[in-house]
């Protein structure tokens, strides 16, 4: 080979490198840092909050990017304007050496509370006089950190196994934007018999709610039966479902257990006349012992004692028309002398002894879990007898027009067709017991309405618009914490009828609660409240006459 033709190839070799490196030199320029891409918008929104995406562009080269094309998706479970798709793709301006600019889209988010909702966005361009292209990607993530939704399974934590009973599911939105295309949808426990429902169904276990505005809600009853399998544990799962197209989006999921009990019946003894009897703070309480011969001789010259604690008994007042009361140790004794049957007890014979005793009016407001017991000591059997007492509630229902925290409007005296806003305020307070599933209810009159404001926020308030049913779901009450308080605005436009009268605003509330120490549903009432507003000072007699 001659050296003119070994210098060729050479040549060749040295400018193919040269446009090789030239090549990567470019790329390199317009792949690492030619356009600068983010998407500015909030990092917790609200449900169904309107969200700006404002998508923020900047050429960081020296030379002009050519034919941009912008690729802009929204979150899974956007809501749209109509016509849009979740797919958004525009070409721009040339950007120009240094230009910045930016191009905004909004959208309403619908999801689950602490879901993550991430937006994506995509740029591609070509600098000038080169013919490849390149692309930059960026993304952001919104948390919906507040979702102003109730949604709530309303039934007892133990129901009797093989009954009949009703489960409850309450909603209420108090979101700023009407929510479409909801259903309810319900996973029952296996053995659950589905008997019916109050409205019906689309089938069995899914219902249409349609659309919900700001301060509506309402309420759906299932109708079942339990199994009848004693002691276990069942499972029931709802959802708060949104459609949209063709996929559905969870808002809300509740879970709830309730387990299978059979009722206890203590055949050694009643209270009052009932085998699980409990008491209230000043019960007078009947004690009937019973005994008997299981055996298959007979027992001789027995002793019988109960032996009463002293605490939440008043031992002044132990009465017995047969026992001997010795109040220095606290015990009733029955023997032969006065009670033959413990003389001789054959097999199989039974035999009965009586006492009574008053529990203390007033009990320390510290004490927890308060409980009368009695020990019984019948020959080598000792048996304890536990009278539990439920805990002591108390329900307040006020109403001001002057009050902390709204701001109420119109006219005082209230006028027929004019609508004039009120402050209702619940508290509640319990002694002695925890306390689950309490909720308060109410009734609204036909001229009364919620006006959606309540505070706190985090309340679990919902409104049947059927039956115009108010409840609020407080959930757990402990022992030591201070009472619960809601506050909420309704509206009240008095009808031609109710002229010259104070007719009421809101009605009769009743507070519910399911004691975790007696296991009983206890309830008490808060009187209704009228356009007298009587705990407002600020509104006379005289001006809650209707004009």
């Amino acid at each position: 080979m001659t050296f003119n033709r070994i210098l060729k190839i050479f040549i060749v070799i040295f400018i193919f490198t040269l446009l090789l490196a030239a090549w990567f030199y470019w790329r390199n320029i317009y792949s690492r840092g030619s356009l600068k891409l983010e998407i500015l918008a909030p990092s917790e929104v609200e449900l169904a909050q309107e969200i700006e995406y404002i998508v923020k562009y900047k050429n960081n080269s020296s030379v002009v990017l050519e034919e941009p094309k912008l690729v802009f998706e929204y979150p899974e479970g956007s809501i749209l304007e109509e016509g849009q798709s979740f797919r958004q793709e525009m070409t721009l301006e040339d950007i120009y050496p240094g230009e910045e600019n930016s191009v905004s889209f909004k959208a309403r988010l619908l999801g689950r509370e602490n879901e993550p909702k991430v937006t994506r966005a995509s740029l591609s361009w070509q600098p000038k006089n080169l013919r490849a292209r390149y692309e930059s990607n960026t993304s952001q993530t919104a948390i919906i950190k507040f979702l102003p939704i109730t949604f709530e399974f309303d039934f007892p934590s133990k129901i009797e196994a093989g009954r009949e009973t009703t489960l409850r599911i309450n909603y209420f939105s108090n979101a700023s934007y009407p929510l479409s295309n909801l259903r309810i949808k319900v996973e029952y426990p296996p053995g659950f018999e589905f008997l019916g429902s109050t409205p019906k169904g689309l089938n069995q276990d899914e219902w249409e709610i349609g659309l919900l505005n700001k301060a509506e809600g309402g309420r759906i009853e299932i109708r079942g039966k339990l199994p009848s399998e004693v002691m276990s544990q069942k499972i029931f799962k709802a959802q708060l479902v949104s459609w949209q197209g063709d996929k559905s989006i969870v808002l809300k999921e509740v879970v709830k257990g309730l387990e299978l009990i059979q009722p206890s019946i203590y055949i050694s003894w009643q209270v009052n006349g009932s085998p699980q009897y409990v008491a209230n703070v000043g019960d007078y309480l009947h004690y009937e012992i019973f005994f008997k011969n299981i055996g298959d001789t007979t027992l001789e010259n027995l002793f019988l004692r109960a032996s009463l604690e002293g605490g939440i008994l008043d031992l002044d007042t132990v009465k017995s028309d047969s026992g001997q009361f010795q109040k220095d140790i606290n015990t009733l004794i029955w023997d032969q002398t006065n009670l033959p049957q413990l003389r001789l007890l054959s097999s199989l014979e039974e035999g009965k002894v009586d006492f009574w005793v008053k529990l203390k009016t007033n009990l320390p407001a510290d004490l927890k879990n308060p409980a009368a017991r009695i020990q019984v000591d019948l020959s080598k059997v000792r048996e304890g007898i536990i009278t539990k007492v439920n805990s002591k509630i108390s329900l307040s229902q006020r109403g001001f027009f002057s009050q902390d925290p709204f701001q109420n409007s119109g006219p005082i005296p209230p006028q027929v067709g004019s609508a004039t806003t009120y402050t209702i305020s619940w508290n509640v307070w319990s002694l002695y017991n925890d306390l689950r599933n309490a909720k308060v209810r109410t009734f609204l009159p036909p001229q009364t309405k919620l006006t959606g404001e309540f505070s706190p926020k985090e309340s679990k308030l919902s409104f049947d618009a059927g039956s115009r049913e108010v409840v609020w779901d407080i959930g757990d009450l402990f022992v030591g914490e201070p009472g619960k308080e809601i506050q909420f605005q309704v509206s009240f436009t008095p009808t031609s009828e109710q002229k010259g009268q104070t007719p009421d605003i809101i009605s009769q509330t009743r507070l519910t609660v399911e004691d975790n120490w007696t296991e009983k549903t206890l309830e008490t009432t808060a009187s209704a409240i009228n356009t007298t507003l009587l705990d407002d000072p600020s509104v006379t007699d005289q001006q809650g006459i209707v004009q």
